[in-house]
């Protein structure tokens, strides 16, 4: 740094520091219109900032959220609600139209900003400062609420401060309906307001002795917490020496931090509470601290370090390196989840028709790995396509749809009749006297065959598979394809290794009658899995809907039939002509039975959510927040019907009698989340707990707290015991 620079940054700094901080009140300017102050991002030298929404729209009569959000150049920063040694926080001054509220600003935690000295409180880089906004009942749908903030920002350098100011703009539009997410912020300030500390029912106390601010807290989440890292952040200048280090000690109860206390203290004593938030690596939490002697249960644990780095809005990359390998071995571990296993039959039959001819083994495990990835491709890029347009979705989210689950369970039929024998694709029965095993001529059934595979494998949320497919849906579109590609490649390996593996495929058996019994025998599981498609469909639909599927499907195994028929006639020289068109003409007919059967009048779910042996209520969030201000614990079960793991777990985990007395012990209270049919508020509750899809176990301690999530893979034992553990 330049001596004269050095020399005039010093000068800045301490004028600031014995100066009081930037007030609330912005510097004055000449008055402007709303017509006047463009909407989008303002930019200066060293900021560029926008007034940014939550959600697309607003509902009349509800609360909205809006953001500054700001992009800091390299090198500067803006500051937080208490600066620390020097600097001001950012001011808005709204001007909003009549009956519209602006509620405070919900700071993000801050990061410490050392200059020589002094230790500063704020933000670099990339900030959303969320402000509540309370939009009137009579606001009229279709029309346009301008909100305009005219914020301050103190942009500041190691060697200069800069005062900026901006008229931000925001054209809000009025609808009816709960708003879907903004496409552009929407997710990144969620998290950002996810993150933000708010009360959470926590005891603090405050001692000033010897010269050391002792400060103890304890209760709410901290108790059992276990944290390792701990720094207080004061709401007021003059509490604390901000540059002073904090050391702590954890309890079984809370923690204790010991302080060196302000300038404020240090003149007139504690003579009231110090308010502040409270940050650790478990979370961080506003706390009132009131005057009084330590808490008891927040010493004698191991000492805490300092070091608590906030939440960032984006995503890092170390966390998507380690999505990506997640979704790698949830690839892995999908092949052995119960939705896969009809696929297992056709990657039986693919193998066995092929073990013997290592250029043709080769070729289908290389083109079904093609139709694996190509498949998880489509799909990610479709649901970040509906993502980013609002949409609240996830993993599984066509199987929400009665039509597809209708095209699926024809499809499962199809191929098992196939499989069969009742209609062949490709070159029929003549040649080496073996079938081809449900594979279209050359690669395009390996290729068919990955393609199917990962259809199937969308009820399933393998272990490892759900943060990975949570981190996919909010990081940037690039990682997010990489972490669904290397999901597929996980799926696809077991059969490629095989494929190119002679040593392996030499193993095989010859080519012989024997493959024909199982061609038969692999049938089976498709029926099976049509037969389970049916009985998802008719908990989305109902009777009508079912019947009408019934029929499809025996439309189309008639149809199936006479294509079969046409192609035994063919094979002997005759003409087929009559049942050919027979066959399309009837084929036509069961395609459009499911057309009319997936647009079949939705049942509606009943009060009750007795999906199954256990007593049950259905799930949302106001009625977890009953029941812990009730003084009970909650087991939340997010399940779907067509999610075969889900119904696995609630069969061997979830229906023992030990589980019903362990609830009845515990005095819990059992919620089901059926995401059967689409459900934003569940699809939002997913999300906010890094999964994008089923199953998810949420058991939440009583009189509030944040929920323990349980394995996906659930035991008698595993609930049990979370029951008894609180």
């Amino acid at each position: 740094m330049r001596p004269i620079a050095f020399l005039f940054a010093l000068l800045f700094a301490l004028g600031l520091w014995i100066a009081p901080p930037v007030t609330a009140q912005p510097v004055s300017r000449p008055a402007q219109t709303a017509a006047m102050v463009p909407a989008g991002p303002q930019k200066s030298e060293n900021i560029e900032a926008e007034l940014v929404p939550l959600t697309r729209w607003a509902a009349p009569g509800s609360t909205v959220v809006a953001a500054v959000h700001q992009k800091i150049a390299p090198g500067w920063h803006t500051y937080w609600r208490n600066p620390g040694d020097s600097g001001g926080p950012t001011t808005l001054d709204w001007r909003l139209p009549p009956g519209v509220e602006a509620g405070e600003v919900v700071w993000p935690l801050p990061t410490r900003q050392r200059l020589m000295s002094l230790v500063n409180y704020g933000y670099s880089g990339e900030v959303y400062l969320p402000v509540p906004i309370e939009i009137p009942a009579s606001a009229r749908p279709g029309t346009t609420l301008p909100l305009i903030a005219d914020a301050l920002f103190l942009v500041c350098s190691d060697q200069m401060c800069v005062p900026v100011q901006m008229s931000l703009r925001l054209d809000l539009p009025i609808r009816e309906g709960t708003p879907p997410l903004d496409p552009d912020h929407g997710r990144a300030l969620q998290t950002v307001l996810e993150a933000a500390p708010r009360p959470a029912g926590i005891e603090a106390r405050a001692v000033l002795k010897d010269g050391v601010l002792t400060l103890s807290a304890a209760g709410g989440p901290l108790a059992g917490a276990d944290p390792s890292q701990a720094y207080f952040y004061p709401f007021d200048g003059g509490v604390i020496d901000h540059a002073a280090a904090q050391s702590g000690v954890a309890g079984p109860s809370g923690l204790s931090l010991k302080l060196t206390p302000g300038a404020d203290l240090k003149t007139g004593g504690l003579t009231g509470p110090i308010s502040g938030v409270l940050a650790t690596d478990v979370g961080a939490w506003e706390i009132t601290a009131q005057p009084g002697p330590p808490l008891t249960g927040t010493t004698g644990g191991k000492p805490l370090s300092g070091e608590v780095e906030p939440v960032a809005a984006g995503t890092s990359l170390g966390l998507i390196l380690q999505s990506v390998l997640f979704a790698f071995v949830g690839g892995l571990i999908l092949n052995l989840m119960p939705c896969v296993f009809p696929i297992l039959a056709m990657k039986a039959a693919a193998l066995a028709a092929s073990a013997h001819q290592a250029r043709e083994a080769r070729r289908d495990g290389l083109l079904f790995l093609a139709g694996v990835l190509s498949s998880f491709l489509v799909l990610a890029v479709v649901l970040l396509i509906l993502r980013a347009g609002g949409e609240a979705i996830g993993w599984g989210f066509q199987l929400q749809s009665p039509a597809v689950i209708a095209g699926l369970a024809l499809l499962m039929l199809g191929v098992g009749l196939n499989l069969s024998g009742v209609f062949h694709v490709g070159a029929g029965l003549q040649g080496a006297g073996v079938g081809p095993l449900s594979r279209l001529p050359g690669g395009m059934g390996a290729f068919f065959t990955g393609v199917l595979a990962v259809v199937v494998a969308a009820p399933c949320t393998a272990p490892f598979m759900a943060a990975a497919l949570g981190a996919a849906l909010l990081a940037p579109w690039p990682a997010a394809l990489a972490i669904f590609l290397m999901l597929g490649l996980g799926l696809a390996l077991p059969y490629v290794a095989v494929s190119l593996s002679p040593g392996l495929l030499r193993r095989f058996p010859r080519p012989g009658p024997w493959m024909e019994r199982l061609k038969g025998l692999l049938a089976f599981p498709m029926y099976g899995a049509a037969l389970w498609l049916v009985w998802v469909f008719s908990r989305q639909t109902g009777t009508d809907g079912l019947a009408l599927l019934m029929a499809a499907a025996l439309t189309t195994a008639f149809g199936l039939w006479l294509f079969g028929l046409t192609q035994a006639q063919r094979g002997l020289g005759r003409p087929a002509r009559l049942s050919s068109i027979a066959a399309l003409i009837v084929l036509a007919a069961a395609l459009a039975l499911a057309v009319v059967a997936g647009r079949a009048p939705v049942v509606e779910a009943s009060a009750s959510a007795q999906t199954g042996p256990l007593a049950s209520a259905p799930w949302s969030g106001e009625a977890v927040r009953a029941t812990q201000d009730q003084g009970r614990p909650v087991l939340v079960n997010f399940t779907a019907d067509w999610c075969v793991t889900c119904k696995i777990n609630e069969r061997a985990a979830l229906s023992s009698p030990r589980v019903a007395e362990a609830l009845k012990t515990a005095n819990a209270v059992y919620l089901v989340a059926d995401w059967t049919r689409r459900d934003d508020a569940i699809t939002r509750e997913l999300e906010r707990r890094g999964r994008s899809g089923v199953p998810l176990y949420l058991l939440y301690p009583a009189n509030g707290g944040e929920p323990r999530i349980l394995p996906q893979l659930l035991t008698e034992g595993v609930v049990v015991e979370a029951l008894k553990a609180g």
